[in-house]
Protein backbone atom coordinates (compact mmCIF):
# COMPACT_ATOMS: atom_id res chain seq x y z
CA UNK A 1 0.00 0.00 0.00
CA UNK A 2 2.57 2.65 0.77
CA UNK A 3 4.36 2.08 -2.52
CA UNK A 4 1.18 2.42 -4.36
CA UNK A 5 0.54 6.02 -2.26
CA UNK A 6 4.15 6.86 -3.30
CA UNK A 7 3.38 6.40 -6.78
CA UNK A 8 0.15 8.32 -7.13
CA UNK A 9 2.05 11.38 -5.01
CA UNK A 10 4.74 11.48 -7.67
CA UNK A 11 1.77 11.04 -10.34
CA UNK A 12 0.28 14.34 -8.52
CA UNK A 13 3.65 16.42 -8.55
CA UNK A 14 4.48 15.36 -11.73
CA UNK A 15 0.78 17.08 -12.82
CA UNK A 16 1.58 19.93 -10.80
CA UNK A 17 4.07 20.73 -12.42
CA UNK A 18 2.68 21.55 -15.85
CA UNK A 19 -0.07 23.17 -14.67
CA UNK A 20 1.16 25.73 -11.88
CA UNK A 21 3.58 26.40 -14.76
CA UNK A 22 0.68 27.29 -17.44
CA UNK A 23 -1.66 28.98 -14.52
CA UNK A 24 1.61 31.41 -13.99
CA UNK A 25 2.19 32.06 -17.97
CA UNK A 26 -1.78 33.03 -18.38
CA UNK A 27 -1.90 35.24 -15.44
CA UNK A 28 1.79 36.81 -16.24
CA UNK A 29 0.66 37.00 -19.95
CA UNK A 30 -2.44 38.88 -19.03
CA UNK A 31 -0.17 41.51 -17.14
CA UNK A 32 0.15 44.31 -19.46
CA UNK A 33 3.60 46.27 -19.20
CA UNK A 34 1.98 49.98 -21.22
CA UNK A 35 4.09 51.50 -23.97
CA UNK A 36 6.46 54.26 -21.93
CA UNK A 37 5.50 57.00 -24.72
CA UNK A 38 2.05 57.42 -26.44
CA UNK A 39 1.26 56.93 -30.07
CA UNK A 40 2.80 60.59 -31.29
CA UNK A 41 5.16 60.21 -33.64
CA UNK A 42 4.74 56.58 -34.41
CA UNK A 43 4.41 56.88 -38.08
CA UNK A 44 6.32 53.70 -38.92
CA UNK A 45 5.02 50.31 -39.10
CA UNK A 46 6.38 46.84 -38.15
CA UNK A 47 4.05 43.17 -37.54
CA UNK A 48 3.82 40.86 -35.54
CA UNK A 49 3.85 37.13 -37.34
CA UNK A 50 2.58 33.75 -35.85
CA UNK A 51 2.52 30.25 -37.21
CA UNK A 52 0.24 29.55 -34.71
CA UNK A 53 2.88 28.76 -31.64
CA UNK A 54 6.13 30.66 -32.72
CA UNK A 55 6.33 34.78 -32.97
CA UNK A 56 8.37 36.55 -35.57
CA UNK A 57 9.34 40.08 -35.38
CA UNK A 58 8.83 41.40 -38.78
CA UNK A 59 10.52 44.99 -39.80
CA UNK A 60 10.48 46.72 -43.79
CA UNK A 61 14.13 46.45 -45.34
CA UNK A 62 14.38 50.26 -44.94
CA UNK A 63 13.44 50.06 -41.22
CA UNK A 64 16.35 47.54 -40.91
CA UNK A 65 19.64 48.91 -38.95
CA UNK A 66 22.86 48.62 -41.64
CA UNK A 67 24.21 46.80 -39.25
CA UNK A 68 21.58 44.40 -38.60
CA UNK A 69 21.42 43.60 -42.28
CA UNK A 70 25.18 43.50 -42.41
CA UNK A 71 25.98 39.56 -43.02
CA UNK A 72 22.09 38.80 -43.75
CA UNK A 73 20.69 37.27 -47.32
CA UNK A 74 18.00 38.82 -49.35
CA UNK A 75 17.78 40.27 -52.58
CA UNK A 76 16.56 43.98 -53.77
CA UNK A 77 13.14 42.72 -54.83
CA UNK A 78 12.60 41.67 -50.65
CA UNK A 79 10.67 44.11 -48.93
CA UNK A 80 10.26 42.70 -45.11
CA UNK A 81 12.61 40.56 -43.18
CA UNK A 82 10.95 38.65 -40.00
CA UNK A 83 13.23 37.49 -37.03
CA UNK A 84 12.68 34.88 -35.23
CA UNK A 85 14.88 33.41 -32.21
CA UNK A 86 15.05 29.90 -30.85
CA UNK A 87 16.58 26.36 -29.71
CA UNK A 88 18.84 25.27 -32.56
CA UNK A 89 18.03 21.31 -32.62
CA UNK A 90 14.00 22.44 -32.25
CA UNK A 91 14.73 24.28 -35.43
CA UNK A 92 16.32 22.51 -37.52
CA UNK A 93 14.77 19.13 -36.34
CA UNK A 94 11.51 20.56 -36.55
CA UNK A 95 10.64 22.47 -40.22
CA UNK A 96 6.55 21.57 -39.44
CA UNK A 97 5.07 20.46 -36.08
CA UNK A 98 4.37 16.78 -37.43
CA UNK A 99 8.29 16.97 -36.72
CA UNK A 100 7.77 17.57 -33.08
CA UNK A 101 9.47 14.56 -31.04
CA UNK A 102 9.08 14.17 -27.05
CA UNK A 103 13.12 13.93 -26.99
CA UNK A 104 13.32 17.54 -29.10
CA UNK A 105 10.67 19.34 -26.97
CA UNK A 106 12.34 18.15 -23.65
CA UNK A 107 15.97 19.14 -24.85
CA UNK A 108 14.61 22.06 -25.88
CA UNK A 109 12.50 23.14 -22.82
CA UNK A 110 14.83 21.38 -19.80
CA UNK A 111 18.43 21.14 -21.60
CA UNK A 112 20.66 24.04 -22.08
CA UNK A 113 21.44 24.47 -25.80
CA UNK A 114 22.53 26.26 -28.37
CA UNK A 115 20.36 28.57 -30.41
CA UNK A 116 19.54 30.35 -34.01
CA UNK A 117 17.98 33.29 -35.57
CA UNK A 118 15.64 32.72 -37.91
CA UNK A 119 15.36 35.16 -40.66
CA UNK A 120 12.51 34.85 -43.26
CA UNK A 121 12.28 37.46 -46.49
CA UNK A 122 9.13 38.62 -48.13
CA UNK A 123 8.38 40.42 -51.03
CA UNK A 124 4.89 41.20 -50.11
CA UNK A 125 3.06 42.06 -47.15
CA UNK A 126 1.28 38.70 -45.61
CA UNK A 127 -2.43 39.34 -44.52
CA UNK A 128 -1.99 37.48 -41.18
CA UNK A 129 0.64 39.66 -39.79
CA UNK A 130 -0.59 42.33 -37.13
CA UNK A 131 0.44 46.02 -37.29
CA UNK A 132 2.07 47.95 -34.95
CA UNK A 133 3.02 51.18 -34.87
CA UNK A 134 6.35 52.67 -33.64
CA UNK A 135 8.29 55.50 -33.50
CA UNK A 136 12.03 56.23 -34.49
CA UNK A 137 13.35 55.52 -31.07
CA UNK A 138 11.21 52.45 -30.49
CA UNK A 139 13.11 51.24 -33.73
CA UNK A 140 16.24 52.29 -32.84
CA UNK A 141 15.79 50.08 -29.78
CA UNK A 142 14.59 47.12 -31.46
CA UNK A 143 16.88 47.03 -33.92
CA UNK A 144 19.36 46.83 -31.54
CA UNK A 145 18.47 44.09 -29.73
CA UNK A 146 18.30 41.89 -32.70
CA UNK A 147 21.36 43.15 -33.07
CA UNK A 148 22.84 41.59 -30.04
CA UNK A 149 20.82 38.59 -30.46
CA UNK A 150 23.10 37.87 -33.29
CA UNK A 151 26.41 35.78 -32.55
CA UNK A 152 29.26 36.83 -34.79
CA UNK A 153 32.59 35.18 -35.48
CA UNK A 154 36.27 36.34 -34.95
CA UNK A 155 35.90 38.97 -37.20
CA UNK A 156 32.70 39.95 -36.14
CA UNK A 157 30.51 38.95 -38.63
CA UNK A 158 27.00 36.54 -38.35
CA UNK A 159 27.34 32.79 -39.11
CA UNK A 160 25.22 31.60 -41.62
CA UNK A 161 24.29 27.90 -41.67
CA UNK A 162 24.42 27.27 -45.07
CA UNK A 163 21.86 25.35 -47.01
CA UNK A 164 19.67 24.67 -43.29
CA UNK A 165 16.95 27.08 -43.88
CA UNK A 166 13.11 25.36 -44.96
CA UNK A 167 13.39 27.12 -48.12
CA UNK A 168 14.47 29.40 -50.81
CA UNK A 169 13.35 32.69 -48.71
CA UNK A 170 14.65 31.91 -45.07
CA UNK A 171 18.09 31.26 -43.04
CA UNK A 172 19.48 30.40 -39.87
CA UNK A 173 22.01 32.63 -38.44
CA UNK A 174 24.12 31.50 -34.77
CA UNK A 175 22.80 33.32 -31.63
CA UNK A 176 23.37 34.28 -28.06
CA UNK A 177 21.45 32.92 -25.21
CA UNK A 178 19.91 29.38 -24.44
CA UNK A 179 16.50 28.32 -24.97
CA UNK A 180 14.58 26.95 -21.79
CA UNK A 181 10.26 27.03 -20.64
CA UNK A 182 11.13 30.06 -19.08
CA UNK A 183 12.54 31.70 -22.18
CA UNK A 184 11.13 30.36 -25.71
CA UNK A 185 10.68 31.78 -28.91
CA UNK A 186 8.00 34.11 -27.71
CA UNK A 187 9.42 35.43 -24.55
CA UNK A 188 12.45 36.67 -27.03
CA UNK A 189 10.01 38.64 -28.86
CA UNK A 190 8.12 40.02 -25.88
CA UNK A 191 11.19 40.76 -24.07
CA UNK A 192 12.46 42.98 -27.43
CA UNK A 193 9.01 44.69 -27.25
CA UNK A 194 9.67 45.64 -23.50
CA UNK A 195 13.06 46.65 -24.16
CA UNK A 196 12.15 48.80 -26.71
CA UNK A 197 9.25 50.33 -24.71
CA UNK A 198 6.43 49.07 -26.56
CA UNK A 199 3.16 47.58 -25.25
CA UNK A 200 4.77 43.71 -23.56
CA UNK A 201 3.26 41.32 -21.39
CA UNK A 202 4.92 40.92 -17.56
CA UNK A 203 5.90 37.83 -19.12
CA UNK A 204 4.57 35.57 -21.65
CA UNK A 205 6.35 31.61 -23.43
CA UNK A 206 3.53 31.84 -25.58
CA UNK A 207 2.63 33.15 -29.05
CA UNK A 208 -1.15 34.80 -28.38
CA UNK A 209 0.05 36.46 -24.65
CA UNK A 210 1.47 39.36 -26.82
CA UNK A 211 -0.67 39.36 -29.99
CA UNK A 212 -3.88 39.96 -28.48
CA UNK A 213 -2.10 43.20 -26.80
CA UNK A 214 -2.31 44.52 -30.76
CA UNK A 215 -5.36 42.82 -31.91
Amino acid sequence: MKTGKKIIKWFLYLLFIPAAYIIMALILSSITVERKVSNENSEKLIYLNTNGVHLDIVIPIEYVDSLVLSGIKYNQNDTYLSFGWGDENFYINTPTWNDLTFSTAFKAMFLESSTLMHVTRYKQKQSGWVEIKVNELELKKLNNYLLNTFDVNQKGMKIILENKGYSSIDDFYRSKGSYSCFKTCNSWVNIGFKDSGLKSCLWTPFDFGLIKKYQ
